[in-house]
């Protein structure tokens, strides 16, 4: 039974169609969720850093129950996205209700779009995979498969990964600088993995040419099914989506970097590379994500296996609550280089601030 807690993750969506159907005050809907009600909960519940027994590991691993829970997000945002779409279409929303909406399904998108894509997406079954780019698709962010598994876990935590935040950047800058990096090194990724293979750049194996092609088909395709006039809510549904996905890389990794070794290489990734939170509703909206070191540290372990660390650092507040703490910087920089500061100066030091 303990298990079943993770049903709670589809409250978000659940919120979101309701907003969508009742409009109004109501439109934001899964807004609601994440940013007040899981933020306030959190400032009391703070969770826990227990991990599981090997043999709770051991059964847990193999469950149909933790996939099936992955996959049934699929029908439920394109379901969610489409009756949205339709609302758009066929209904004269105020310009709150619009913008309630649109944020309210933006935030579904990069949530258990992205996230369940990032989960999917590190696993080695094909299907798992298509289905992981297959969500990646609603937020138009289909490189973030390459970029992510071939870039970021690479060079985390250094200069070279755009996705890792850097000490005094603020949030806004970082938006751009990985989201624009971040599309440029998949095609760099992409490139240098069909040389290896001596194949040609521009031809059909290049996937990030084909993601191009699938994203401009998927936009096409809403035209003919719904109107022209809903194409661009579904681009900014998708760049909701994908900067809800860019703040969290920017709490993740705000300010650590890895040591550059005498050998000219960066020390191996550790669990101090990573920002963490225990907080228990966040762990199960976003699907352990916020054990993040871990992933880190064994980028193939389940979600559902994923441990605490005491050498990682923790957020102070949960993932929900550090997101909108980050839209403010000054604040954000006055709660977070302290502990920066305190990390580089205590036990853990194979931290470094990274630079500017």
């Amino acid at each position: 039974m303990k298990d079943a807690k993770y049903i709670i993750a589809y409250v978000a969506p659940l919120a979101a169609f309701l907003g969508l159907y009742f409009r109004s005050w109501a439109a934001p809907g899964a807004i609601y969720i994440a940013f007040i009600i899981i933020p306030f909960i959190e400032i009391f519940a703070k969770g826990t850093s227990k991990n599981l027994s090997p043999e709770e590991e051991k059964d847990k691993l193999n469950a149909p129950f933790f996939d099936f829970l992955l996959y049934l997000n699929v029908p439920i945002l394109y379901g969610l996205m489409f009756y949205y779409f339709h609302i758009i279409n066929t209904f004269d929303l105020s310009i709150l209700e619009l913008i309630g909406c649109t944020l309210n399904v933006g935030l579904i998108v990069g949530s258990i779009g992205i996230n369940v894509a990032h989960e999917l997406g590190h696993r080695e079954n094909k299907v798992e995979q298509f289905l992981s780019k297959f969500l990646l698709l609603s937020a138009l962010y289909m490189h973030f498969f390459i970029e992510h598994n071939r870039g970021h876990h690479k060079h985390v935590a250094t200069p070279e990964d755009p996705s890792s935040a850097r000490f005094n950047e603020n949030l806004y800058f970082f938006w751009i600088r990985s989201s624009v990096n971040g599309w440029i090194n998949a095609w760099k990724l992409e490139k240098f993995r069909l040389e290896k293979s001596n194949l040609k750049n521009i031809s059909l194996k290049n996937e990030m040419l084909v993601f191009q092609i699938i994203q401009m088909l998927y936009l096409l395709l809403i035209a003919l099914i719904f109107s022209w006039k809903v194409v661009p809510f579904a681009i900014l549904i998708a760049i909701n989506g994908f900067l809800i996905l860019e703040t969290v890389n920017y709490i993740e990794h705000y300010g650590l970097q890895r040591k550059m070794l005498t050998t000219g290489k960066y020390e191996t990734v550790q669990p101090w590379h990573s920002w963490n939170s225990n907080h228990d509703l966040g762990r199960i909206y976003l699907y352990e994500l916020t054990r993040h070191s871990d992933h880190h540290y064994k980028a193939n372990r389940k979600y559902q296996i994923l441990r605490h660390f005491d050498e990682a650092p923790q957020l102070p507040l949960g993932y929900p609550g550090s997101m909108i703490l980050s839209l403010i910087p000054p604040l954000w920089f006055k709660v977070m280089n302290p502990r920066i500061a305190n990390l580089k100066n205590n036990k853990i030091n194979k931290i470094l601030i990274a630079g500017g």
